[in-house]
């Protein structure tokens, strides 16, 4: 029986490939040629895909088609074509992969598409921007500042701690800023701060970095889903599925914790539990929605971010001259006033050394895939409906066309000749277009709170005899390898 599956599934997909070869048009972008089934899967490196996209956007172009499995998909690699795509409606949609569809099963805002999703974004952005994710200073976002500095102060009360007794402390960063950048999240959907030793909170952080191990392992399921009959793929599907049963069951019992407690409308849970109230019967206040959004807005919210921060870590390390100007900025413009967000208009290479670290270190390399919703076309290139678009964002922040020196790390490219912070075109570290990251401000704010008020403090070095690897473990999230870092009080 298995057996017929698996040659059905195959039959099904070389019938899309033979269509999709054959069609009527002859404007699809240039690129590579496949092998009927698995197309060009083969030639793409399960462990850093977003180098073999690269390599094939320099060899055929800025746009460059291929098929992968039973996915036609497209590489952009050019900021200006990125934009232009993801201005459109027809590019929307969500990519036709099956890990996003068996999982998500086209709920929450990740995974969704059409009306759904508009009506989702809308919602959180609405959302986001009543609990105070502002530019402009504002009474609420004076607030979500507060709530962000609660768990930034407690994270360097707890470096202090570590240093008080040989005067520096050796940390594990993953460790160690997982639980407090995930608080910071966690208090924005569902109104919790954990303790560090929680047993329920450990349990969540283990589902997560799980869920991302897992998805990364059964890539092939995503272009060739009849793999699920494969007992090895089959059982990382029952894992995946097993979690999100489990995780939507704690869930429950958070949403039973506030519908038991007077309402505090400054969180998803309690926002959506309102909005199912208000529009009763509306399809898309439903509950499996609910948990969807609040896993979404969850992994969404800590993934890209904590990377980010830890990378950033990292480089200071690794580069000290550069570490030791952000904090001679810090020292001659504030003195010994803790920084906040108002100083963000006068600490310019801090921020240039964060937006630094997002080029060189795009924590998503392929950047968030898109699907088409029709038949479309880009450039002089017909684009077919149900696409996949990826916007490589690999490519595009490591193009010596755009970047200077490209694989260095050199923050002072972020910094105007007067002095002021420039963002250049082929900077996109949150995406564009409709679908760009809902919470980008949220990102901006924490990542800049964190990182300044901790290099106001303290001082990060590698310890002696570890040889440097920046290299990075890629995933769905590209991250440091495992690695310690020593932490020592600024005098």
């Amino acid at each position: 029986m298995i057996a017929l599956l698996i040659f059905l599934g195959v039959f099904l997909i070389f019938l899309v490939y033979v269509f999709r070869k054959n069609r009527k048009t002859n404007r699809l972008p240039p690129g590579p040629s496949g092998i009927p089934v698995l197309g060009y899967l083969p030639w793409i490196s399960s462990e850093c895909p977003h180098i073999s996209f690269t390599e094939l956007s320099r060899k055929y172009g800025p746009i460059c088609g291929l098929q992968l499995g039973s996915v036609y998909t497209v590489l952009l690699s050019d900021p200006q074509l990125v934009r232009q795509a993801f201005a459109k409606d027809a590019f929307t949609g969500r990519a036709p992969l099956y890990l996003t569809h068996g999982i998500m099963q086209g709920h929450g805002i990740i995974g969704a598409q059409g009306s759904l999703w508009k009506d989702q974004r809308r919602f959180v952005a609405g959302c986001l921007k009543n609990f105070g994710m502002t530019k402009l200073p504002s009474t609420k976002r004076d607030k979500l500042e507060e709530r962000i500095l609660v768990i930034v102060n407690d994270c360097t009360s707890k470096l202090k701690r570590l240093t008080m007794e040989d005067g520096y402390g050796c940390i594990d960063p993953c460790e160690m800023f997982h639980h407090y950048v995930g608080n910071i999240i966690n208090d924005i959907v569902f109104g919790k701060i954990y303790k560090e030793d929680d047993e329920i909170w450990k349990w969540l952080r283990f589902v997560q970095e799980e869920g991302l191990k897992h998805v990364g392992i059964a890539g092939p399921l995503n272009f060739l889903p009849f793999f699920r009959f494969l007992p090895r793929y089959g059982n990382v599907m029952k894992l995946l599925l097993d979690g999100k049963l489990k995780t939507h069951q704690h869930y429950q019992t958070i949403i039973d914790e506030h519908r038991a407690r007077p309402e505090k409308m400054d969180n998803f849970v309690a926002t959506f539990d309102d909005a199912m109230n208000t529009y009763v019967n509306n399809e898309h206040f439903t509950q499996q929605q609910y948990y969807h959004l609040l896993a979404d807005l969850y992994g969404a919210g800590v993934d890209t971010t904590f990377a980010t921060f830890r990378w950033f870590l990292l480089f200071m390390a690794a580069y000290p001259d550069e570490q030791k100007k952000i904090q001679d900025e810090m020292d001659e413009l504030l003195g010994q006033k803790l920084p906040t967000l108002e100083d963000r208009l006068i600490l310019i290479r801090i921020q240039a050394a964060i937006a630094e670290t997002q080029r060189l270190r795009s924590v998503t390399p392929l950047g968030i895939p898109h699907g088409t919703t029709e038949d479309t076309q880009l450039g002089d290139y017909d684009i077919p409906k149900d696409s996949m678009i990826i916007p490589l964002q690999w490519a595009i922040h490591t193009d010596p066309a755009y970047w200077h020196d490209p694989l260095s790390f050199k923050p002072e490219r972020f910094i105007a000749e007067d002095g002021s912070l420039i963002k250049p075109k082929a900077f996109l570290p949150y995406q564009t277009g409709k679908r760009m990251c809902v919470g980008d401000e949220l990102s901006r704010m924490t990542l800049y709170l964190f990182a300044a008020r901790i290099l106001h403090l303290f001082v990060f070095s590698m310890p002696s005899g570890i040889r440097l690897d920046l290299e990075g473990e890629p995933g769905i999230t590209m991250v440091p390898k495992p690695h310690r870092l020593i932490v020592t009080p600024r005098e």
